[in-house]
């Protein structure tokens, strides 16, 4: 059935008037006549009576009337959601990122693009280093934002910002400057650190650091959870080294001492992904 005809049986419905209502809709009184005549015959019922001063709807029109009504409006939703969609401004989008951003960069990007697209759902998740590229790849997530350098084919790679790393202590801890850090103070520290992953940059930047001081740390505990790591430092458990992005997480009864060893974030990609959505929020978070 042809969705224009029922468009123009509901104009006609509301005015009871074909001159009135072919002037509205710009086509001729004939040509409309001509239209509701054609969809009573596929209906094989009658929808309007009329007379040479009255027109009217019948019993059956007025439930097609009231039905039709609904269905067009519901129609018209889905059309235009659909549209948002080709847009990229509609959908589910999910974006895997490092536990250190969580209060840092990641509340401003999420408001750019709820501000651009208040449309969209996103989803965050955090991911351990060696499912990255695998969910990338697996359709799993549509977005990576890592502290990793990625060297794989078939994946996008572009640096979105660099913050440090910072040696994290107690409050109370006797370290309370750069210049208190050396190989020989350092002995005796017991360390909390990232999980150390082979092929991972950021964990080769770490090892630098304690390569650097020609120093090989007492590991009590690796995690791979920053939030977990603060945590047991703040217990008094051991020291740490996380990127200085933390601080954002308002962790008292800590100190976080800057160090010259500088870590970047990367957003990663499919590179045949032509979803308009990651172009969308690529755009925004390359101007980030």
């Amino acid at each position: 059935m042809d969705l224009q005809r029922i468009k123009y049986f509901l104009a006609l419905s509301e005015q009871l008037h074909y001159w009135k209502t072919a002037e509205k809709i710009n086509i001729t009184q004939s040509a409309l006549s001509r239209q509701i005549q054609t969809l009573e015959n596929e209906l094989g019922l009658q929808l309007f009576e009329r007379n040479k001063r009255n027109v009217k709807l019948t019993p059956a029109g007025k439930f097609l009337k009231e039905k039709w009504e609904i269905e067009l409006s519901e129609l018209e939703y889905i059309h235009q959601f659909a549209k948002q969609i080709h847009l990229g401004e509609r959908g589910t989008f999910t974006i895997a990122y490092p536990d250190s951003i969580s209060a840092s960069i990641m509340p401003d990007i999420l408001a750019k693009i709820a501000a651009a697209f208040p449309q969209l759902q996103i989803k965050l998740v955090q991911v351990l280093y060696e499912s990255q590229l695998e969910f990338l790849k697996t359709y799993k997530i549509d977005l990576a934002i890592t502290r990793d350098i990625n060297n794989e084919l078939g994946i996008k790679s572009r640096k979105l910002y660099s913050d440090h790393l910072a040696l994290v202590v107690p409050e109370d801890h006797p370290f309370k400057e750069f210049g208190d850090i050396s190989a020989e103070s350092l002995k005796g520290q017991k360390f909390i650190l990232p999980t150390r992953d082979e092929g991972s940059s950021y964990s080769d930047i770490i090892h630098g650091l304690f390569k650097s001081y020609d120093f090989a740390p007492d590991v009590f505990v690796h995690s791979e959870f920053g939030s977990t790591i603060i945590a047991l430092v703040r217990k008094g458990l051991g020291i740490a080294i996380l990127p200085d992005s933390y601080l954002h997480h308002q962790s008292p009864g800590l100190r976080f001492i800057s160090l010259p060893f500088k870590t970047d974030l990367f957003i990663n990609w499919r590179a045949d992904d032509h979803n308009p959505v990651l172009a969308n929020i690529l755009e925004l978070i390359l101007d980030y």
